[in-house]
């Protein structure tokens, strides 16, 4: 019997994966995404952002600072995640470079949803006034 090779999800032997950490910054709720996100992890982002959003904040900032690929899936998440909580919710992304800020204007979702370069940055936009 002829055993057959085991698939391999995201090239050169790496299966892709994706961490989210969510941390408090005053009245604005961070999630850190690490890694890939695309339509194998973009589920662990969804359930993260559903978590965040039963304790109603005030403001909701998505981090992709530490992200090493954005796919479809992830901009789409982002994107419903916009349309479910505002306006209850101030919902922003934190997004640099050509692996995430370059798809999201490139797509129209900077369009739609406040994008900043850094964490520091939102944090300021987003501050009570």
């Amino acid at each position: 019997m002829v055993s057959q090779p085991e698939p391999v999800v995201g090239g050169r032997g790496a299966v892709a994966s994706c961490t989210v950490q969510e941390h408090q910054s005053g009245d604005v709720t961070v999630l850190s995404v690490h890694g890939t996100l695309d339509v194998l992890t973009t589920p662990e982002l969804e359930a993260e952002i559903s978590a965040a959003a039963t304790k109603s904040p005030a403001c909701l900032v998505v981090d992709l600072s530490a992200v090493d690929f954005l796919g479809s899936s992830g901009m789409g998440a982002l994107v419903t995640a916009h349309s479910d909580l505002t306006p209850a919710v101030r919902f922003a992304i934190v997004a640099d470079g050509p692996i995430t800020s370059r798809p999201l204007k490139l797509i129209g979702v900077a369009d739609i949803i406040d994008i900043y370069s850094t964490l520091d940055e939102a944090l300021t936009a987003l501050a009570p006034e």
